[in-house]
């Protein structure tokens, strides 16, 4: 059963937290799949994957080029997996369906926008089955605290 985590933006946007998530999952050894819900935010992110940080980069690539199978991460709207990643974010109004397959999905969505908290609650409904389920809520600060 895969872990199944919810972070709720609050403070800090996407393109800063999603950065820092990805190291971590890359420092594991494992590849992400980052599913967005638009190939314009798709586009996006990939430019904040290369700029986010003066002294790095996070090595990717958007989904569709001869390469998506030896890319560490891969930005896509699809639900494949051609990178064979262990760890699957969905953002920007992409919804998990299901875990199966991965050993972690992170699941990413704004507490400004009513649409994906409705959209986040009915995931939890829907996921509660397919492995551990944890909600991280951003505090003032931008820290992460563990709700459920």
């Amino acid at each position: 059963m895969a872990d199944v985590l919810f972070y709720h933006l609050e403070v800090r946007p996407l393109e800063e937290v999603l950065p820092q998530l990805l190291e971590k999952t890359l420092e594991r050894g494992w590849r992400a799949i980052v599913e967005v819900g638009s190939s314009e935010r798709a586009e996006v992110l990939d430019a904040a994957l290369w700029t986010y940080r003066d002294d790095s980069f996070l090595a990717h690539g958007l989904a569709g080029a001869e390469t998506d199978a030896h890319q560490p991460i891969l930005i896509t709207t699809s639900t494949d997996n051609p990178n064979g990643a262990a760890c699957r974010f969905f953002v920007d109004r992409a919804v998990p369906q299901s875990a199966e397959g991965y050993e972690r999905i992170v699941y990413m969505f704004s507490g400004h926008d009513p649409d994906a908290v409705a959209e986040a609650r009915l995931a939890w409904r829907a996921l509660k089955d397919s492995g551990q389920l944890t909600y991280w809520q951003q505090e003032a600060s931008g820290r992460w605290t563990k709700k459920a």
